[in-house]
């Protein structure tokens, strides 16, 4: 596909990350928020097909009874569905992207609201610093969001605020909570002296966080104050991130862009999109809007044999992109080990090793995954285990024996089990190793992919580990296939 976009302001590249985010396979309370906060803005400042608007209304929708598998006893909501104990970011996120929801009519039941509400009225007052260093932030944005529930805490608020020991990104978020009570003077006492700028960072666990999601937060402060130019200013330092080739977790990313889109929606600047394109100086189109992005799909056929023509008509400078998108090429072949070791093996159920090059059909077998820290960088959290089987293999979802083996099945902190792949999560501390074992059978006769086998800290893409893909066949007994 080819999509040429047309923007007033500089380009975010809204397309390739929000396919990021919606593509993202794993589905924690933190990464289902994320797939689907920031499309609740999009209308506000791109131009959306009916198609796509209810595209958007189905995502959001299924994101909010999603949220709802996360409840815990204590009211708030777990990092995975079925665990016992609620994630304190997670819980703040979530709420945050609910109550938005709400605000723009979709239907989010009130008994999901009333009980995150009471988790975090009775966590805001019994809030007490911990170890961890972003604690106050995790209590200052869950001040944020019983503020934007009308249900302020202020004496929690006040006490808050009279810490000498805030970090600059808690200060920022509580200044904001202040504005939403209609007390801007607190918010502006609170960040008086406090800075834009946050030391680099990246986060495994916690808040899930780095530099650029916090000055996205620090942006919806600075909009709520109507501090125009520093938040102009700031949306630019944004926007020009999110428009290189970075990677950027699921949670910088959603927050990122949620910030820039509520700024624009709440600052709009005066102008229109008025243009018109040509391919090949033939097939013509215009394009006139009062939106800040336009996408217009173009048909070419030949990608390396065509010329694109845009004519700005606009008063003001116009930002292009065109956006190309393919399939890529059958397999990855390239081994990969970057902070982290994998390795792969197949295993028959009496422990021996074999290559699946070749299986018999009908044969139980088991797709064995060693993953080891090696310990140069501490202790690893959120890793996610990524295994797709071919097509021609099923996945046998029944405990395995494993006294037919040497070791056990490490313990892990969710599994994801679909059609042809599983997804599990777990941590790695320093020095350590786990083993993931699937059991298999091979039931379908022919030649069949089998898709590279990877291992990633979702929070940081420089830690992973690969091994590569090949190609398999399920042949009858005796060989023949």
């Amino acid at each position: 596909t080819a999509i040429l976009e047309l923007s007033r302001i500089p380009p975010i590249d809204f397309g390739k990350r929000l396919r990021y985010l919606i593509r993202y396979p794993h589905g924690c309370i933190e990464q289902t928020t994320s797939s689907v906060f920031a499309q609740l803005y999009l209308g506000k400042v791109m131009e959306l097909s009916r198609e796509r608007e209810a595209e958007i209304q189905k995502n959001v929708e299924q994101g909010i009874d999603r949220i709802g598998k996360f409840m815990t006893l204590s009211g708030g909501l777990a990092y995975w569905p079925g665990q016992e104990n609620a994630n304190s970011w997670g819980t703040n996120y979530a709420y945050h992207f609910l109550l938005e929801a709400k605000k723009q009519g979709y239907y989010v039941p009130s008994d999901l609201l009333n009980k995150i509400q009471r988790y975090q009225s009775t966590y805001a007052r019994s809030w007490k610093k911990s170890d961890y260093h972003r604690s106050d932030l995790i209590q200052a944005y869950r001040l944020y969001t019983l503020a934007l529930a009308n249900s302020p805490d202020l004496g929690s608020m006040n006490r808050f605020r009279e810490r000498q020991d805030l970090s600059v990104q808690a200060k920022w978020r509580l200044a904001a909570a202040y504005v939403l009570i209609g007390q801007p003077e607190a918010a502006n006492e609170v960040i008086s002296g406090a800075t834009v700028a946050v030391p680099q960072y990246r986060e495994l666990s916690g808040s899930y966080g780095s530099s650029l999601r916090d000055r996205a937060m620090i942006l919806e402060t600075l909009a709520l104050l109507k501090r125009d130019d520093d938040a102009l200013l700031l949306s630019r330092q944004i926007s020009e991130e999110l428009s290189t080739q970075r990677w950027y977790s699921t949670q910088t990313t959603a927050y990122s862009l949620i910030a820039i889109t509520k700024f624009l929606e709440m600052n709009d600047v005066a102008g229109e999109i008025e243009a018109s394109y040509s391919v090949n100086g033939s097939n013509t189109g215009s394009v006139n809007s009062n939106a800040f992005v336009v996408q217009v799909p173009i048909n070419m056929e030949e990608y390396n044999r065509n010329g694109l023509t845009v004519q700005n008509k606009s008063e003001g400078s116009l930002f292009g992109r065109l956006i190309l998108e393919g399939t890529p090429l059958i397999g990855d072949n390239v081994s990969a080990s970057n902070s982290l070791v994998q390795k792969v093996r197949f295993l028959t159920l009496n422990g021996d090793e074999f290559d699946p090059a070749e299986i018999e059909q009908g044969t139980d077998f088991v797709a064995e995954v060693m993953v080891t820290n090696p310990g140069l960088r501490g202790n690893y959290q959120e890793m996610a285990l990524t295994q797709i089987f071919p097509s021609g293999w099923e996945i046998r979802n029944t405990r395995m024996d494993d006294e037919s083996f040497k070791e056990p099945i490490s313990p892990f902190d969710y599994q994801d089990i679909r059609d042809d792949r599983v997804y599990t999560y777990f941590d790695l501390g320093v020095s350590k190793y786990k083993v993931f074992r699937i059991q298999l059978n091979a039931s379908y006769l022919g030649e069949f992919y089998l898709p590279a086998v990877s291992t990633e800290a979702m929070y940081d893409e420089s830690i992973s580990a690969r091994n590569p893909g090949k190609w398999v066949k399920v042949v009858r007994a005796g060989g023949v296939q």
